[in-house]
């Protein structure tokens, strides 16, 4: 089980952020980038981290739970019970749990009107995009991870390119050379057993592939 970050790590970049009007209506909170920390618990500054790891956006989350409630409740990037969980672990196991910083291309809950989760729109992107710019600057990370179609797509809108085929580049490197970065695509947690085993991984062999491509 990893370590929930504490609401310390929660690195605020426009508090009260209203650049969509549609996701300041359907968020809790904003789920802003998350620090990484020590063993003690403690944030640390953003360049302490060697990986940025970018997720699509916060899920609707559970106010209910008593940890693990996910961005839109907490306030910090991946803290959900199964997308959250499941990333930090598969970096905590590859010896980046103090070394990752985490965050989304979006930082609203995108609701589609009934709770559920609906992709977010272009210009919901790009007004957020400007964030990540912002996290990635911070950062000066080696390598970002996408996980999923929809992180890949903003972090490849940076060089002027679109996503043909997402599992294609599943694995796959890419260099950025307008941030000065290597992205690398991976599978969304909420979707990697469907995929695994199309794509041939088992989940050790998977992990062992992503560990392969970090620094």
């Amino acid at each position: 089980m990893p370590r929930h970050p504490p609401p310390e790590a929660r690195n605020a970049l426009e508090p009260g952020c209203s650049r969509c009007p549609a996701l300041v209506e359907s968020r809790t909170c904003i789920s802003w980038g998350t620090l990484p920390v020590d063993d003690d618990g403690d944030p640390l500054l953003p360049e302490a981290a060697d990986v940025v790891v970018v997720g699509e956006a916060p899920g609707a989350g559970d106010p209910d739970a008593e940890t693990w409630n996910g961005g839109n409740h907490t306030g910090l990037a991946y803290t959900s019970r199964h997308s959250g969980r499941r990333v930090r672990s598969l970096f905590e196991a590859l010896g980046y749990g103090d070394r990752t910083y985490y965050t989304n291309a979006v930082k609203c809950f995108p609701s589609d009107g009934e709770g559920s989760n609906r992709e977010p729109t272009r210009e919901e992107l790009d007004n957020c995009r400007r964030h990540l710019e912002t996290e990635l600057a911070q950062v000066d990370p080696a390598v970002v991870v996408a996980t999923g179609k929809h992180a890949t797509e903003t972090m490849l809108a940076f060089e002027g390119k679109t996503v043909e085929g997402f599992l294609d580049t599943v694995l796959d490197p890419v260099d950025c050379p307008s941030l000065g970065v290597t992205l690398l695509p991976i599978l969304h947690p909420s979707y990697q057993e469907v995929w695994l085993s199309r794509l041939g991984y088992t989940p050790a062999e998977y992990r062992d592939a992503v560990a392969a491509r970090l620094p």
